[in-house]
């Protein structure tokens, strides 16, 4: 019995493990930028596909890559995913110029897709006991929250102390140990066969469809909402995942069969996540950039003043989450989560051009541990009611959902506080004041966006039944 639970814990490590690099990848790089541009000449507009070029395979691939790992082995996806991700890391830190590096960072998206669509699927059948689920989501939860903090501070250390090429390079020892481990500690499964759902007309309208979509979000900013390119794009994105729902619902072996959605938890869930994502991008970045535009921290400096929300996040995703969750329910420790986060991006809306640390910014970074409560809440919730057979493709849609909302909370926040920066400055007002009021309005519409959250969460929501919250686990007879 204890080999059999030291092998769960050593799984859970190693699903952790891969869930700290991919999210790490995604926040480590901007800090190293202007050392790219300026070692590989990157022009302005083409520095945005460091980013640009991870994002789109990583969210367009998640849903197909869930489903492909019931089918065909979420062992077997996972160490893909892995194993591309890695080698995708040795060629993004070789690059000797744009367009290689541009081509790493695509695997590398490709590489996290196949890998972190099953984590959450897995996880759930690896721990079915309620209370060991709820402390195995808010361990695997604290490593993401941990990952997104340290990202910038990392990223800042490793260019000036060695060069940007080891913001990449980091990733090859965690990825061989992981795939090492991975090998000896994830129980090996069958998947149900490619026969079972190989809907290929499907598998093309959905990821080209989320691709597109994604392509269309972070272009925003250079476009604008109602530039041509922007409304034809998003029509045609649009209308590819309409017609992949129309398939879905008439397939013999759909890709997606859409009774997932009739849980209330799964598709609530999935919706007050990408609500919340949004609204949670507006500190994971527009506080960094205001520190730094309006305030003039550094990016060392910066990374220290949010340690106190990192350390809030991790200490109550990792200690107090899973108990809370066991007491009162995931709908009411997600409410109370959501409630902490509005009061923290209001209290922002404050902000001025000579903020005090102590005063202005140290209140909204202790709120934030809020975050800490709501996402291993929304994780319980958006697994609970999946069949075992399901649970790959519930955590792709879940991981869908999550990369949908973060794009849309960089193309509004963003675009939003752009446009009013440009407008105070047009009026006569100072460059600080001007990208002051920008990011207050940008707190603002990101205190609406988890309001909006919040109201989900109370009128969608409700706590998942017993069976709910272990689904059933397919015993597989060794032959």
């Amino acid at each position: 019995m204890s080999n059999v639970l030291n092998s769960r814990w050593t799984a859970l490590g190693v699903l952790s493990a891969t869930g700290l690099m991919t999210i790490l990848d995604g926040s480590i790089v901007t800090v190293a930028m202007p050392a790219i541009q300026r070692d590989l000449q990157f022009t302005a507009a083409g520095l945005s596909w460091i980013m640009n070029a991870y994002l789109i395979p990583f969210g367009g691939l998640l849903l197909l890559a869930g489903r492909l790992g019931d089918l065909i082995g979420r062992r077997a996806m996972f160490l893909a995913g892995n194993a591309v991700f890695t080698a995708a890391s040795v060629l993004a830190g070789a690059a000797t110029d744009a367009s290689l590096l541009i081509a790493a960072r695509f695997l590398q998206g490709v590489g996290s897709a196949l890998a972190s669509a099953v984590v959450l699927g897995i996880l759930v059948t690896l721990f079915t006991e309620p209370a060991e689920r709820g402390k195995a989501i808010a361990i695997f939860s604290f490593t993401g929250a941990t990952g997104a903090s340290i990202g910038q501070v990392l990223g800042g250390v490793l260019t000036d102390v060695l060069s940007w090429p080891w913001i990449f390079f980091i990733n090859v020892p965690i990825g061989a140990v992981t795939l090492l481990l991975a090998l000896r500690a994830l129980p090996a499964d069958r998947g149900a066969g490619l026969a079972a759902g190989a809907d290929v007309l499907g598998a093309l309208l959905v990821t080209s469809g989320l691709m597109l979509g994604i392509y269309t979000i972070v272009k925003v900013e250079e476009y604008g909402w109602l530039a041509a390119h922007t409304l034809g794009l998003g029509v045609l994105s649009l209308a590819l995942l309409g017609g992949f729902v129309a398939r879905q619902a008439t397939a013999r072996t759909p890709l997606m069969p859409l009774r997932i959605l009739r849980s209330r938890n799964v598709t609530g869930a999935n919706l007050a996540q990408m609500l919340s994502l949004s609204g949670m991008f507006a500190f994971q970045v527009l506080v960094a950039l205001y520190m730094q535009r309006v305030l003039g921290y550094g990016a060392l400096e910066t990374g220290l003043a949010m340690l106190p929300a990192a350390v809030g996040i991790g200490t109550i995703s990792l200690f107090v989450s899973a108990r809370l969750s066991a007491r009162f329910g995931p709908r009411t420790v997600l409410i109370s989560g959501l409630v902490l986060l509005i009061a923290a991006m209001l209290l922002l809306t404050r902000v001025s051009v000579d903020a005090g640390y102590v005063t202005h910014l140290l209140p909204p970074m202790l709120l934030i541990s809020g975050g800490g409560l709501v996402l291993p809440a929304l994780a319980t919730l958006g697994m609970s009611g999946a069949k075992d057979s399901d649970a790959g493709l519930a955590s792709g849609l879940f991981n869908t959902t999550q990369q949908v909302g973060m794009a849309i909370g960089v193309a509004v926040l963003s675009t939003m506080a752009a446009s009013r920066t440009g407008d105070l400055l047009a009026a006569g007002a100072g460059e600080a004041a001007a990208l002051t009021g920008g990011y207050r309005l940008a707190f603002g519409i990101s205190a609406g966006l988890l309001l909006a959250a919040f109201v989900v969460a109370l009128t969608v929501l409700r706590r998942p039944a017993a069976s709910e919250d272990a689904p059933a686990v397919e015993t597989v007879a060794a032959s």
